[in-house]
């Protein structure tokens, strides 16, 4: 069987070998992978098939993790993983989705059958893929193992990416660059917001003349009007474009499930003198911020640096102006990781991707202006050259 594996399998290797090291210091014997991107960095496992229970299981006495999933997909696991035959495990369809048992009861057995029921077990309790009735199920079916919690152990060692990794990431913002510019220009008095997010989505697929695109983990973020003055609505499907409208675009390129997300915002008409106050005092803050993210420079320290370059400028962020990104699936491009907020006492390293997103959301209206960086070993790198202003049409 042919398989499409995006990296080597001596990378794949030393990512396990990583989250060994993490389990080993947390005091893991066994760590249950249950997120859709944590199972993908680990194995290079790719199918939309996270709608139903699935997972990666390591253990420090096995060379190789192993899979398990819905029998009809083992064949994926075959296609994009590195993982051996050995390695894969489906279950018969009888659990998928029964009220009359649950995947954890066939779960439970396959680590009795592989001598793994009565250790120490890592379990990303704080996810998404991971919920009370499967903890229940796990906590019946071996009650001598000691459940930890193994939350964000994964994503903590994807926050450092790997070159082949950045390459890309900054693919994606190739794509990125593209899909930004797609939006402008299809923003228009007159024009329907359903025509705008449409060609939005085809030019995030399409990517660009030399490679295509993901389907991003967020479905394009463009309000408009007064729905600018919150964080994370969407188009009116049934709306056009008014002049002296706001838009609000947060989008994203993504290759491979790796993203590279931008932020800009659109005036239709001539803007009042408080939008272009605050775009101005975002801006300039924005790009004093970033001659200071750099290797040994805390997450605070930016948000701190954010701050202080706003200060005379009357404009308030209460919220975090900033996050790690990279490999994901639904709902999230972020990594649960990594936060430009005070309190956050993590120190830069190379290889790390932050998008520095201080939007402003304000009474009436909102803008946005942001930056995916890298942290190189010198400072940091844009990943989109794309013009930092409020665009007027």
């Amino acid at each position: 069987m042919h398989k499409t594996m995006l990296f080597t399998t001596e990378e794949y290797k030393q990512r396990v070998r990583k989250t060994k090291e993490s389990m080993d210091k947390a005091g893991m014997a066994v760590l249950l992978v249950m997120d859709p991107a944590n199972m993908n960095y680990l194995t290079g496992y790719d199918g939309w098939s996270f709608y139903v229970h699935q997972g990666v299981i390591i253990s420090q006495d096995l060379e190789k993790p192993f899979w398990f999933g819905r029998q009809q997909d083992a064949n994926g696991a075959r296609l994009t993983s590195w993982l051996t035959d050995d390695c894969i495990y489906g279950y018969p369809d009888e659990y998928v989705q029964s009220r009359y048992t649950h995947t954890m009861h066939w779960v439970a057995e396959l680590l009795r059958q592989k001598g793994l029921d009565r250790r120490r077990i890592g379990l990303e309790m704080d996810g998404y893929w991971f919920n009370a009735r499967m903890y229940s199920v796990l906590k019946e079916e071996l009650p001598q193992a000691i459940p930890l919690d193994g939350t964000n152990l994964v994503n903590w060692i994807r926050a450092v990416k790997s070159p082949a990794e950045i390459a890309y990431i900054k693919q994606a913002a190739r794509i990125c660059k593209k899909v930004m510019q797609t939006a402008i220009d299809a923003i228009e008095v007159g024009a329907w917001e359903k025509d705008a997010a449409a060609k939005v989505s085809a030019a995030q697929i399409a990517g660009t003349d030399s490679f295509g695109g993901s389907s991003p983990a967020i479905f394009p973020i463009m309000p408009s009007a007064q729905r600018t003055s919150t964080a994370h609505l969407t188009f009116e499907p049934d709306r056009q474009y008014q002049k002296n409208d706001v838009i609000l675009l947060e989008l994203c390129g993504a290759r491979h499930r790796y993203h590279a997300p931008l932020s800009r915002t659109v005036y239709l008409g001539d803007p009042p003198q408080d939008l272009r106050n605050t775009a101005d005092g975002v801006v300039q803050g924005l790009q004093e911020t970033l001659t200071v993210i750099q290797p040994g420079v805390t997450a605070e320290e930016v948000e701190k640096r954010w701050r202080k370059a706003i200060a005379h400028t009357g404009v308030v962020k209460p919220s975090r102006v900033g996050y790690s990104f990279g490999l994901n699936y639904v709902p999230d491009w972020g990594e649960h990781t990594i936060s430009l907020r005070p309190g956050d006492k993590t120190v830069l390293k190379p290889g790390m991707a932050l998008h520095f997103m201080p939007g402003i959301w304000l009474e009436t209206y909102g803008f946005e202006c942001s930056e995916p960086v890298l942290v190189t070993e010198t400072g940091c790198q844009k990943l989109v050259e794309f013009p930092q202003r409020l665009f007027l049409k």
